[in-house]
């Protein structure tokens, strides 16, 4: 499996997809630590044709998995308390 580490603005591409606000802004709570920031500080992991991990910064937890089933994009957010537009 081929993994890049980027920073949270690489998520903008594959997240916008999904959701109709600009992802990079966003702000967000990690379910693990509690770390509050917005998308664009996180850390995103890109499994070259899987999909993306978006993971806490502080604690590493994964705030957001996405991965691509039948070409459609499914999305996991159980890592995070909430999800708010900037």
């Amino acid at each position: 499996m081929d993994e890049l580490r980027l920073d949270g603005n690489a998520a903008a591409g594959p997240l916008g997809e999904v959701f109709s606000f600009e992802v990079t802004t966003a702000q967000y709570a990690c379910g693990g630590c509690g770390r509050s920031g917005r998308l664009g500080e996180t850390m995103v992991y890109e499994v070259r044709g899987l999909g993306v991990i978006v993971r806490c910064p502080s604690c590493e937890n994964s705030l957001i998995r996405l991965a691509y089933s039948r070409g459609r994009p499914m999305v996991d957010l159980r890592g995070t308390r909430y999800l708010t537009t900037g």
